[in-house]
């Protein structure tokens, strides 16, 4: 007897794709709407998660797109002033709200309020890229130099890349109440000083994540009509949240709204993709192996599984995917994470 099941491919049911797949070959991706060519401009911005995937497409030969080098610097205080870890200099990028903000400061439409913190040492922070300078600045004006000259890069990064890939990671962020704009940290955490007149704590809805996208695709198809945008969805978890529920349970809430605004969005653009990096860390079929014994950290195995798919699906034949051994092998960690300031903190 006929129904509408019959006939459906095997990725459609879990006991023939899930279950019956070695949990090294899972791979939920389907159908994957491009492909990246060799020469393509790849960018990426996003949450700690992020960071993974722009070291492999660096360390497999990809034309990963960075536009702000510090080609002045050694290469060890390159590393150590941040520059490369993404395609500029903006640090970890938490939400779509930070997002939207970075893109609508670059192109002159939003001037925030606020442009230096300072740190207990006395040196001088940038409140929306908290840590790219370890050392501080001796002063606000040089804050500001230096923040005008990352703004056009990123600038150039948005005008230029053919491929943009944004890992979203979080939900809750901390706003000022003077002009709405967000930061990756809370004030007081790394520099400045913590006032609650002057700013609140804000845990974003579908509504408003999905908004934000759609805000910020809009805009970045006006200034660069031949784009494309990978969007993925972090597998890790909060190191700690300001609702007064478990951390487990924000987690979960977190991701699942990312997750849901994500969908939306592939569903009403087609230039947009969603690469499945969230189910393949964090699916059941893989009983936790993909994690540190922090529960949190995703391992190099998770990480290599993750990248091996995503080759399989989104690289173009003529790319150096088989180039080099590192596409499928482990790779050391060492990534920046600002969340980690909360857990010093505690102690």
């Amino acid at each position: 007897m006929n129904n509408p099941y019959s006939g459906l491919p095997d990725y459609q049911f879990w006991r023939r794709s899930v279950a019956a797949v070695q949990t090294h070959l899972f791979d939920p991706t389907v159908n994957p709407r491009f492909r990246i060519d060799a020469d393509a401009k790849v960018a990426s911005a996003g949450s700690c998660f992020a960071q993974h995937i722009s070291r492999r497409l660096r360390g497999i030969g990809f034309n990963y797109y960075v536009a702000e080098t510090g080609e002045h610097l050694s290469p060890d205080e390159r590393l150590h002033r941040q520059y490369g870890i993404f395609s500029a200099r903006f640090g970890n990028v938490y939400t779509t709200a930070q997002l939207l903000q970075l893109f609508q400061e670059a192109f002159g439409e939003h001037v925030p309020a606020e442009t230096a913190w300072q740190r207990p040492d006395g040196r001088f922070i940038d409140p929306y890229r908290q840590q790219v300078e370890p050392d501080g600045f001796d002063c606000p004006e040089a804050v500001a130099r230096e923040r005008a000259r990352h703004l056009e890069a990123v600038r150039t990064m948005f005008l230029e890349a053919d491929i943009f890939i944004l890992t979203m990671g979080l939900t809750e962020a901390w706003r000022s109440r003077v002009d709405g704009s967000v930061f990756p940290m809370a004030p007081g955490v790394i520099g400045g000083r913590f006032d609650p007149d002057r700013y609140e704590p804000v845990n974003f809805g579908v509504e408003q994540v999905h908004g934000d996208l759609v805000r910020f695709l809009d805009r970045l198809k006006s200034v660069n009509p031949g784009i494309r945008v990978l969007l993925t969805v972090s597998p890790v978890p909060l190191l700690a949240t300001f609702e007064d529920r478990s951390v487990l349970c924000s987690t979960t809430y977190s991701k699942a709204v990312l997750r849901v605004a994500a969908d939306m969005i592939t569903r009403s653009y087609d230039w947009t993709d969603y690469f499945p990096s969230f189910e393949i860390i964090t699916g059941s079929y893989a009983g936790g192996l993909y994690y540190e014994d922090d529960y949190r950290e995703v391992n190099r195995v998770g990480v290599a599984h993750a990248m091996r798919c995503f080759l399989s699906n989104y690289v173009a034949a003529d790319s150096p995917k088989s180039a080099s051994p590192a596409a499928t092998k482990p790779a050391p960690s060492g990534i920046i994470c600002d969340e980690e300031m909360i857990a010093a903190l505690r102690g």
